[in-house]
């Protein structure tokens, strides 16, 4: 049987709002090195594929909608990347794959910023790309922001602007691979002797020219261990499932139900929202009101709800503990050994890469040979 794959997704105190208010939550240390690296090493005792860190260029809120001026949840958040590398270290296969977006950043930057994680974690690295360039627009002063609202989200104007946002996502996202390969494999020499630490003919320009970037390269860091690092996105509709299509191994979907959502090329992983641990009402009653999701949200029959995922065709799913550690600690002292009694999840890491542990194989740089 093909082992179906599990990963996590890290935020704060956990995916419900008033989690940091949970008894067992750690509110205090959620701005500490050692919060996130108990995390991650909580995840490698269960085996676990991956964890995915969230992050964005804007504060949290409550609504995707409407800004909000409330104290009573966590506002504020660590940067992914640099949790990522600090991290990493600190486990031994699980693969880490920080959020980074597109909007307001730079592909060159992120390239060599992914190449190094990859580098820091002997192979283990990933990214998970987010669109934004919305609400956070404001911070850069680079591009006016979208006003978008429940009435105006599907009138022309707001779709067009954000089918322009993923356009410019897909080319970012290739210039991103494009410069991972443009050191091809064995540029470094690194013979003192002769006093040739690189061969110069296998570093390439990449002489992207698009309508949002114009890059010519090469990258200034060599070619990720993995050749290339796990590229990742979430998809709720057409739009971003055409992105992922063009340039994502694994996307991210949120079924409602037990059903499947076709999406051609990538792993497909469903998201589904957890409370293994804590207790979903208790939340509810202190946050003043039902916390409602993206993503499906279980509270109980877990292991089940997954082996039907699993016939119903996807590749993994991903979960979002509702309150952390205890749900992550949950994850991986029940839901795992329950998998794995069904047959559905490894008993022990069988490679030491990420990509290896989707079963994906390493390949080779688009400009191997060129200049030969």
């Amino acid at each position: 049987m093909t082992r179906f794959h599990l990963a996590v997704a890290l935020d704060g105190a956990g995916w419900h709002p008033a989690a940091w208010r949970d008894p067992s939550a750690r509110p205090h240390d959620l701005f500490t090195a050692a919060y996130w690296t108990g995390l991650v090493t909580e995840a490698q005792r269960g085996l676990l594929d991956f964890v995915t860190i969230d992050d964005a260029l804007s504060l949290q809120q409550a609504t995707h909608f409407i800004p909000d001026d409330r104290v009573d949840q966590v506002r504020g958040r660590l940067d992914a990347l640099l949790i990522a590398a600090r991290v990493a270290p600190h486990t031994a296969n699980l693969g880490i794959v920080p959020t980074v977006t597109t909007a307001d950043t730079e592909p060159f930057h992120t390239s060599k910023n992914i190449a190094t994680l990859d580098y820091v974690s002997t192979g283990r690295a990933g990214v998970q790309f987010r669109v934004g360039g919305f609400r956070d627009a404001t911070h850069f002063g680079r591009r006016p922001a979208l006003e978008i609202s429940r009435e105006n989200l599907r009138s022309p104007e707001i779709e067009q602007a954000v089918a322009e946002r993923f356009d410019e996502a897909a080319d970012y996202i290739e210039v991103v691979r494009r410069l991972w390969d443009s050191w091809e494999d064995g540029a470094e020499i690194r013979d003192a002797a002769t006093g040739r630490f690189i061969d110069r003919d296998r570093l390439h320009r990449i002489d992207f020219q698009g309508a949002h970037f114009s890059v010519r390269g090469p990258s200034i860091t060599p070619r990720p261990p993995q050749g290339q690092p796990l590229v990742t996105v979430l998809g709720h509709s057409e739009i971003p499932y055409t992105l992922a299509q063009r340039q994502a191994d694994v996307v991210f979907v949120t079924p409602a139900d037990a059903s499947y959502i076709a999406v051609e090329g990538p792993k497909v992983f469903a998201d589904l929202v957890v409370f293994l641990g804590s207790d979903k009402a208790r939340l509810d009653e202190l946050d003043g009101e039902q916390f409602l999701s993206d993503a499906r949200i279980v509270t109980e029959g877990l292991a089940d709800k997954i082996e039907e995922l699993q016939q119903l065709g996807y590749d993994g799913v991903r979960l979002r503990p509702g309150v952390l550690p205890v749900d992550l600690i949950a994850i991986v002292d029940e839901l795992v050994p329950e998998l794995q009694r069904r047959g559905l999840f490894r008993t022990s890491y069988e490679a030491s890469t990420l990509r290896g542990h989707l079963g994906l194989d390493r390949p080779a740089s688009r400009y191997q040979g060129a200049s030969r």
